[in-house]
C-alpha cells in the first residue's frame, strides 16, 4: 500500500563526523575518485518538465543495507553498512584518515591474500582451508548478520535522534541480546561443525575431510568476534565515528598475514592434509581467529572511547526491537537465497576440486582457487562501484522524499554510467592480464605457477561479469531508496534458480578440472537475468531508466579499450618469454597498462564519451590546484 513520502532529516541535524568538514571550494585533495565526478553533476536538473508523484512502500531510513550477501565467506564486505541510507550526507564525502584507512584495508587485504595463496595453495588442504573459513560468515550473516545490518542499524539511529535518553536503553538492550545470541550461536556452531563441513562440501572424505572439520571447529569461534565487530560498527557508524570501522580490519588482515608467515616458516610450502600436523592446524586456525579477535578489540575500545558503557539489560518488552525483527522479513528472504546460492557454488566447486584430484589433476581446480580469483574480481566493484552507490544514497533518498521520478532515473542512470568509466576499462584489463598477473602474485609457495594460471583463467571469465555485478547492486539500491525490500527479495528467487540449475549442470557435463573455470558463469548469470527483471520494474516505476544513453555510454566503452586490449595482448607476446615467473607478467601489465591507458582515453575522447572527459577535466583542475 502506498503512503506519503517519509520526511528525510537534514543533513543540518547529524552530528559531526569524524575528520575535517568538507564542502563546496574548500576540498582540496588531489585524489580524484568516482563520487568527486558525481558531485560534478549534483545541481544539474534532468531534461523536460519535473516528474513528480513519486510513492514509496515504507520509509527508506528504516531499511538498512545487507551488503553484497550473496559474497559469504568475503570477510572484506563491501563497506556499504546497514546505516547508509540514514547517515548524513558528508558520510559520502569521506575525510582523508576515512580514504586512507579504506586503501590500506584493501591493499593489506590483497597482500593477506597473496601470502595466504602461498601458504595453504590451491590443491586439496586449501579447499579445505577455504570451506572452513567460510563456514563462521555464511551461518553469521544467515542468523545474525543480515537482521543486524537490515533493521537494527537504521533501528539504532532513529532511537538516538528520537528518545529523550539518546537510545542509550535501547542500545543496552539490543548489545546484551545481541553477545547472548552470538555466544549460544558460537557454541551450538562449535560442537555441530562436523555437520557444516558435510552440508557445505559434501565431496570431501578421507583426510581432507578430516582436516576440514579441525579447520572448522576452531574458525567457528570467530562467529562471537564477528557479531561484536559489526555490532560495534553499527554503533560507532550511529554516533558517525566512521575511522575506526575502516581502519580496524587492516590490523586483522596483519595478523593473518603473520599468521600464514610463521606457519610457511614451520611448516613450508606443499603441505597436504595427509602430511599437515595438529600443532599447524591449530596455527592455521586459531591465528586466524586472533585476526578477528584483535578487530572486535580494536571496535570496542572505540566504542568505549565513544562515551558508550555497556549495562546488561533484559527488559525487551516495549523495547520495539521484536517489531523492528518482524518487519525483516523480505530482506531475510534475500539473504536466505544468496546463502542459498553460496551453498550451491561451495559444493559444486569442493566436488569439483575432490573429482579432480582423484583424476590427477594437478593444479588448483576446486574452492580456493574459485576463491582466491573472486577476491581479486572484486576488487574494482569494492574500489569505484562502492563508492558511487555510498555517493548516491542520500541523495536518491532526498530525491524520493521529494517524489521526484526524473531526479531518481537521473541518479541511477548517472552512478552507473559513472561506475562503468572505470570499471569497463578495468574489466578488460583484467581479462587481458588476469593470467599473467595471477602467476605473477600467486606463484609462490605452495602455490605453482600451473595453480596461479588456473585462478587467472577462473578470473578472466569472472571479469566478463563485472559490468552486470555492478548494475545488479545498483538497482537493488534504488529500490531502497524507494523503500521497496520485498521486489529485489522476488527477484532474487529466479535469479537462484538459473544460478542453481547452470551451477549444478556444469558438473555433469564438463570435466571436473574444468567446473571451477567455468562457475563463474552461472554466478553472473544470477546477476544478468535479476537485472533484466529490475530494469523491466524500474523502468515502467520511474517512467524510464535513461536507457538509451546508458547502453551508448557501455557501448562506447567497450569499443574504445579494444586498441588497448589489442596492446595488452601483444605486450604478453612479447615479454613471454622472459625469465622467472614474475618478469613475463611484470614487464607485460606494466608496458600494456600505460600504453593501454593512454589509448583507452584517446579512444573515449574521440568517441566522445562524455564520463570519460569529465573525469579527466576535474583531474586536470586539481593538479592546477596544487
Amino acid at each position: 500500500m502506498s503512503s506519503e513520502p517519509p520526511q528525510q532529516t537534514p543533513p543540518s541535524d547529524a552530528e559531526p563526523s569524524e575528520g575535517p568538514e568538507e564542502s563546496g571550494p574548500r576540498r582540496r585533495h588531489t585524489l580524484v575518485m568516482p563520487e568527486d565526478v558525481l558531485d560534478t553533476y549534483e545541481r544539474e536538473e534532468p531534461d523536460g518538465e519535473p516528474e513528480t508523484g513519486l510513492r514509496t512502500l515504507r520509509d527508506p531510513s528504516d531499511i538498512g543495507d545487507v551488503g553484497t550477501a550473496d559474497r559469504a565467506g568475503l570477510e572484506d564486505g563491501d563497506e556499504i553498512g546497514g546505516s547508509s541510507h540514514t547517515a548524513p550526507g558528508n558520510l559520502a564525502r569521506s575525510s582523508a584518515i576515512m580514504a586512507l584507512g579504506t586503501i590500506v584495508s584493501r591493499v593489506t587485504g590483497f597482500v593477506r591474500t597473496i601470502i595466504l595463496a602461498a601458504a595453504i595453495g590451491t590443491q586439496l588442504l586449501g579447499d579445505a582451508y577455504q570451506t572452513a573459513g567460510m563456514v563462521p560468515y555464511m551461518i553469521y550473516d544467515l542468523l545474525i548478520g543480515g537482521l543486524l545490518a537490515s533493521v537494527f542499524v537504521p533501528f539504532l539511529v532513529k532511537r538516538r535522534k528520537r528518545d529523550a535518553d539518546g537510545g542509550d536503553r535501547t542500545e543496552q538492550r539490543l548489545v546484551t541480546l545481541m553477545l547472548l545470541a552470538l555466544f549460544a550461536l558460537t557454541l551450538v556452531s562449535v560442537l555441530a561443525a562436523e555437520w557444516f563441513i558435510r552440508i557445505y562440501a559434501g565431496g570431501f572424505s578421507g583426510a581432507q575431510y578430516e582436516v576440514s572439520v579441525v579447520l572448522a571447529r576452531y574458525l567457528v569461534t570467530q562467529i562471537f568476534f564477528i557479531g561484536a565487530s559489526g555490532l560495534a560498527s553499527a554503533m560507532l557508524n550511529a554516533r558517525h565515528r566512521f575511522g575506526a570501522p575502516m581502519w580496524a580490519p587492516v590490523l586483522n588482515n596483519l595478523v593473518i598475514i603473520g599468521v600464514c608467515l610463521w606457519y610457511l616458516d614451520v611448516a613450508g610450502p606443499g603441505r597436504t592434509p595427509e602430511t599437515i600436523t595438529d600443532g599447524q592446524l591449530m596455527l592455521l586456525g586459531l591465528g586466524t581467529a586472533l585476526g578477528q579477535v584483535v578487530q572486535a578489540a580494536v571496535l570496542v575500545w572505540a566504542l568505549a572511547a565513544a562515551g558508550f558503557r555497556w549495562r546488561p539489560r533484559l527488559d525487551l518488552r516495549g523495547s520495539g526491537l521484536g517489531e523492528a525483527a518482524g518487519a525483516a522479513s523480505w530482506m531475510m528472504l534475500y539473504i536466505v537465497v544468496a546463502q542459498a546460492g553460496a551453498l550451491v557454488s561451495t559444493n559444486v566447486a569442493t566436488r569439483a576440486g575432490t573429482l579432480a584430484a582423484e583424476a590427477g589433476y594437478d593444479s588448483g581446480a576446486g574452492i580456493a582457487a574459485y576463491k582466491f580469483a573472486s577476491m581479486l574480481f572484486q576488487l574494482p566493484y569494492a574500489v569505484i562501484a562502492v563508492s558511487v552507490i555510498t555517493a548516491l544514497l542520500p541523495r536518491m533518498s532526498e530525491h524520493v522524499a521529494a517524489g521526484r521520478r526524473d531526479q531518481v532515473r537521473s541518479d541511477f542512470s548517472r552512478g552507473f554510467r559513472l561506475s562503468s568509466v572505470l570499471i569497463a576499462p578495468l574489466s578488460v584489463a583484467m581479462i587481458v592480464f588476469a593470467v599473467p598477473f595471477c602467476v605473477m602474485i600467486y606463484a609462490q609457495g605452495s602455490t605453482s605457477a600451473e595453480d596461479a594460471a588456473a585462478i587467472g583463467r577462473i578470473l578472466m571469465v569472472f571479469c566478463v561479469m563485472l559490468i552486470p555485478f555492478t548494475l545488479f547492486q545498483l538497482q537493488m539500491r534504488v529500490f531502497y531508496a524507494l523503500g521497496d525490500t520485498r521486489t529485489p527479495a522476488l527477484v532474487s528467487v529466479p535469479a537462484e534458480i538459473a544460478h542453481a540449475t547452470t551451477a549444478i549442470s556444469l558438473l555433469f557435463v564438463v570435466e571436473p578440472q574444468h567446473v571451477v573455470v567455468w562457475l563463474p558463469v552461472p554466478y553472473g548469470l544470477y546477476y544478468i537475468v535479476g537485472s533484466v527483471i529490475m530494469w523491466y520494474l524500474l523502468h515502467r516505476r520511474l517512467n524510464g531508466l535513461d536507457g538509451r544513453r546508458t547502453a551508448t555510454t557501455l557501448f562506447r566503452l567497450h569499443v574504445a579499450t579494444v586498441p588497448a586490449a589489442v596492446f595488452g595482448v601483444a605486450m604478453i607476446h612479447l615479454f613471454r618469454d622472459l625469465p622467472g615467473e614474475i618478469w613475463p607478467g611484470l614487464a607485460s601489465m606494466a608496458a600494456g597498462g600505460v600504453v593501454g591507458a593512454l589509448l583507452f582515453v584517446a579512444a573515449a575522447r574521440y568517441l566522445n564519451v562524455a564520463e570519460v572527459t569529465s573525469f579527466l577535466d576535474l583531474l586536470k583542475t586539481r593538479l592546477r590546484r596544487r
